[in-house]
């Protein structure tokens, strides 16, 4: 009877231990589950991934959590459903896509921690802008770490209009409120229009005080949203490259070395909050990322600011204290425009070899912004396992322009984004860019297979040129479709190595770091 017992028990705890809130899906159930909930989210992964593997504990936990706002998570193994995937265009793991219906589909685009999952979620679950009342008011400030509500009259249109064109713009980043009770506004002190932005740091509290322009307001947000002093971290990252201010790290090695820098560095940051923002970063965990700042990374406490729109880096000497004095003279120097940017790059090539131009950063303008012609750039890393599948193939599209003439029209390039400082933020490997003559500002990203059938016909469908050359090649097997797994194990554990020696926050991501299965960094 005891070892029934013990059996049935063991039999309770395995059952419970196997429950799960996320829902597995094949291609005879993601359609109708799809159709059947308001809202999804589902993870396209690989079992041998291990990206996935570090990410399924914190789906599973926030599952568990939007379960109770009746937001679905769900999961597809595309080793077992490949044609389903492949109907996704999902072409690395894990990757996330928010569903409302079948035919409704965006990129998830937050951290892969449980709590960023379930603040993305909750913000894609409401309006654009929930209407607030006295009784609602302080539950919906509660709802995540920064909110924003707007008080105006009911009948001021105009200001209406514009409030709701910034949360669209901004809805996956914030919560936004708005009320037109006169005794709210006047519970808060602020007379309309007007914005309060409410956080659970700091003062707690911001008010916006300019024009109620768009602009202003979305300036504010992003502004007033960052922590005085922050700290750089996967679930941070992002917020800072998204904000469009420079970032000044200080890194330090332990929890009370940060602390007692913050509070050295405290008026300083308040002198120039708005021109740069302040954060910490563990350099234990994180110190792989001054190298990416081109800072020593075996030499710390240490201090650099980073343009984070034009991915410049500014190290502070590390030979140098970091005092409030030393440090607010440098940074005073470094809004005065007073402070050169420090440029990693390879010698430029004494003679290009072969049909793919190597682009350095001494030697990028010259080639990327050559105004005459569509430059397609791949940003790649030496040791990215993808990178080097794509190389023979990189050449012969390279060739096929040279061969036809029309490379007074198209340049094919290559950089090393791990040696060389380049003006675009790259948030994993490879990432290839089109730079159309004639306008080198909004380069064009591209996101199909990486077949030469299929660059070829990016670069003519976007470049301005509109230059072709043809090829034809064997049909070329999907990413998703099932890999030797001891193949795949090795590249995975080639990419995840390099990952540690190199990047942390090469996540300049969020999530600011994956190279390996996912091709996006997925940690600092």
């Amino acid at each position: 009877m005891r070892n029934f017992k013990a059996l049935a028990l063991g039999a309770a705890v395995a059952a419970v231990a196997s429950a799960s809130d996320v829902e597995v899906l094949t291609k005879d159930s993601f359609s109708e589950f799809v159709k059947g909930n308001d809202l999804v989210l589902a993870e396209f992964y690989a079992p041998w991934c291990g990206h996935c593997k570090a990410l399924a504990p914190e789906y599973e936990e926030a599952a568990t959590t939007l379960k109770e706002k009746n937001i679905k998570l769900a999961k597809v193994d595309c080793t077992e459903e490949a044609d389903l995937c492949q109907s996704y265009g999902v072409e690395g793991y894990p990757t996330l896509k928010v569903f409302r219906g079948p035919d409704n589909v965006n990129a998830y685009s937050g951290a892969r921690k449980a709590p960023a999952i379930v603040s993305y979620m909750t913000k894609q679950s409401m309006p654009a802008v929930s209407t607030l009342t006295k009784d609602t008011i302080q539950d919906f400030k509660t709802q995540d770490k920064v909110v924003l509500v707007a008080y105006f009259a009911a009948d001021d249109k105009t200001s209406n209009t514009t409030y709701t064109e910034v949360a669209e713009k901004l809805r996956d980043s914030y919560l936004f409120g708005a009320s037109n009770d006169a005794d709210l506004a006047k519970d808060e002190g602020v007379t309309v229009p007007s914005v309060v932005l409410y956080k659970s740091f700091d003062e707690g509290k911001s008010v916006f005080k300019e024009a109620f322009e768009g602009e202003a307001i979305e300036k504010f947000a992003k502004t007033a949203s960052i922590p005085l002093i922050g700290e750089v971290g996967p679930d941070t990252y992002a917020g800072y490259m998204a904000a469009g201010i420079p970032l000044a790290y200080i890194f330090a090695e332990t929890p009370e070395e940060r602390t007692t820098l913050s509070e050295e560095l405290k008026g300083l940051a308040e002198k120039h909050r708005g021109a740069v923002s302040f954060a910490t970063i563990d350099a234990k965990a994180f110190g792989a990322h001054a190298g990416n700042l081109n800072l020593k990374t075996d030499q710390f406490p240490s201090f650099a600011i980073q343009d984070t729109v034009n991915n410049k880096k500014f190290p502070y000497d590390q030979e140098g204290k970091i005092t409030a004095e030393l440090i607010g003279k440098f940074v005073a120097d470094f809004v005065a425009g007073d402070v050169e940017p420090s440029i990693k790059s390879e010698p430029i090539p004494e003679k290009q070899e072969g049909p793919v131009q190597i682009i350095v950063a001494k030697n990028y303008d010259d080639i990327v912004l050559d105004d005459a012609k569509d430059v397609l750039v791949e940003f790649y890393a030496p040791w990215c396992g993808h990178c080097k599948a794509l190389a023979p193939k990189y050449d012969i599209l390279a060739g096929l322009y040279v061969d036809a003439g029309l490379d007074s029209k198209v340049t094919i390039a290559k950089v090393d984004a791990t040696a060389n400082d380049v003006p675009d933020e790259i948030q994993g490997f490879p990432t290839i860019k089109l730079y159309k003559a004639g306008d080198k500002t909004n380069p064009v990203t591209y996101s199909g297979s990486r077949s030469i059938e299929d660059l070829i016909k990016f670069v003519k469908e976007n470049g301005t040129h509109a230059a072709e050359v043809t090829y034809e090649e064997e049909a070329e097997k999907p990413i998703v479709e099932p890999m030797a797994e001891q193949a795949e194990a090795a590249t995975e554990s080639e990419e995840s190595a390099a990952e540690e020696a190199t990047e942390t926050a090469k996540s300049e991501a969020s999530e600011a770091s994956e190279a390996a299965a996912t091709e996006s960094h997925d940690e600092l």
